[in-house]
């Protein structure tokens, strides 16, 4: 009786471990941004970032593994310029009426013992859908020091694509094709 009682315990015990190894995450949209730079007629770098974002993310510490899905609000598109982003929202680059959504989802995330990462992943915009690979340049994870009892982690990724791989090809090549990503993102745990 006591052998199984201490196995019933042991077993409850791995169960919990497992359970605290992965944890999930809910996308703070006030403290995430995902922003972009592109060339602008070889003169100089115009930058823009997007003011809405939601999505999820798991992380399993033990397996140093996870995964990320990521939904920007396209009309959210922001470079300070309102002519510039009614231009970016219509059909001669993102359509934001007719897809409103640009997706990140990972497809493999391998994260490093220098709380840093790689995630692998699908990035999509106007229903086409490319490999986008992020390298996660800091991870910092801790109990939030306002909100009492919330754990929150935060992110700095970045990545590079070709805008034309995903059908956005006006002003080619006075405008640059080349686009940096960069994503600096706070979660919260679930």
């Amino acid at each position: 009786m006591k052998m199984r009682k201490l196995m019933c315990g042991v077993s409850l015990s791995l169960l919990a471990g497992a359970a605290v190894a992965a944890e999930s995450f809910t996308i703070d949209s006030s403290h995430t941004y995902p922003n972009f730079t592109i060339s602008h007629l070889g003169f100089s770098t115009t930058h823009g970032r997007f003011d809405h974002t939601t999505g999820s993310l798991m992380i399993d510490w033990k397996k140093n593994t996870g995964s990320v899905d990521i939904v920007i609000d396209a009309e959210s598109i922001n470079t300070g310029f309102k002519k510039r982003d009614d231009h970016i929202r219509s059909p001669d680059f993102l359509n934001a009426a007719e897809f409103p959504d640009i997706t990140y989802k990972s497809t493999k995330v391998t994260i490093n013992s220098d709380k840093t990462a790689t995630v692998e992943g699908k990035l999509t915009i106007m229903d086409t859908s490319k490999p986008v690979t992020l390298n996660v340049n800091a991870i910092n994870c801790g109990d939030h020091p306002f909100k009492k009892g919330t754990y929150v982690c935060g992110f700095d990724a970045e990545g590079s694509f070709k805008r034309s791989d995903f059908g956005v090809k006006y002003g080619l090549p006075a405008v640059g094709d080349d686009m940096k990503l960069m994503i600096q993102l706070e979660a919260t745990r679930n």
